[in-house]
């Protein structure tokens, strides 16, 4: 089996404009991204999926510079995007990541992706952890299959709704994290800037220049519970919810 990483991040969003590219601790916040998706295991590639247009540019340099293959495709239609960078490469597992997760935790993912292929599911997700640290691991037939068949809006800008709403046509599992997560409303995706002072915080805190582990992230919360309340009221958007803007 070979799974390849797709991130997608785009410079476009209205709830934060450029956040891919953000400077965080010295470095922009994508280039974060990549360094943790770098420490997944069993992976054959990564691939930055970006949209058409020029303002993304500065994002194609940054995969460059990380030595990281990239594909650009529709702003809007992710779904579209996920399944054209898929095809021109060979691999059996897509590992999704967004862009504005700049702590994905790479342990749950690696053991997620062999789980998923132990399983020999056609979608599986990290459970048990922080909003923002998770990825979705996705078959590449299934993945071809919402394409065709998934046509709502939702489907399109979130990629795998269509799977997810379906149990009866595809095999859906979730990995459930080994990680001891006391805090289940601790929010570590970057939407609002909010949640940048809060990435802010933890990075300035722990980063030494290598990917933070996740169970440090914890542990530092536990010390300092009051971070949680600066993001606190920030609510995740549903995945039956479409903008257009990722």
């Amino acid at each position: 089996m070979k799974s390849a990483v797709i991130i997608q991040a785009r410079v476009s969003s209205t709830r934060l404009p450029e956040k891919a590219l953000k400077n965080l601790c010295g470095r922009p916040l994508i280039s974060h991204v990549i360094e943790r998706a770098k420490k997944i295991q069993g992976i054959d590639n990564i691939i930055l999926a970006t949209g058409i247009k020029k303002v993304n540019s500065p994002l194609i340099a940054i995969a460059e510079s990380h030595g990281i293959e990239h594909y650009t495709g529709p702003e809007n239609d992710v779904l579209t995007r996920y399944r054209d960078c898929a095809k021109n490469y060979e691999c059996d597992y897509i590992i999704r990541i967004t862009g504005d997760n700049p702590f994905t935790d790479y342990e749950s993912a690696s053991a997620a992706l062999n789980y998923c292929i132990l399983q020999n599911a056609d979608h599986c997700y990290t459970a048990g952890i922080p909003v923002g640290t998770g990825v979705e691991i996705i078959r590449k037939t299934a993945l071809e299959n919402a394409f065709l068949n998934g046509l709502k809006p939702h489907h399109r800008e979130h990629v795998t709704p269509y799977i997810k709403e379906n149990p009866d046509i595809f095999k859906l599992s979730i990995f459930k994290s080994p990680l001891h997560n006391p805090y289940p409303d601790l929010r570590l995706t970057i939407d609002t800037d909010k949640d940048f002072a809060l990435a802010e915080i933890l990075y300035n805190a722990l980063y030494n220049g290598d990917p933070i582990p996740l169970t440090e992230v914890i542990e530092y919360v536990k010390k300092n519970p009051q971070v949680m309340n600066i993001n606190r009221e920030i609510k995740q958007r549903p995945m039956t919810h479409s903008s257009g803007n990722e």
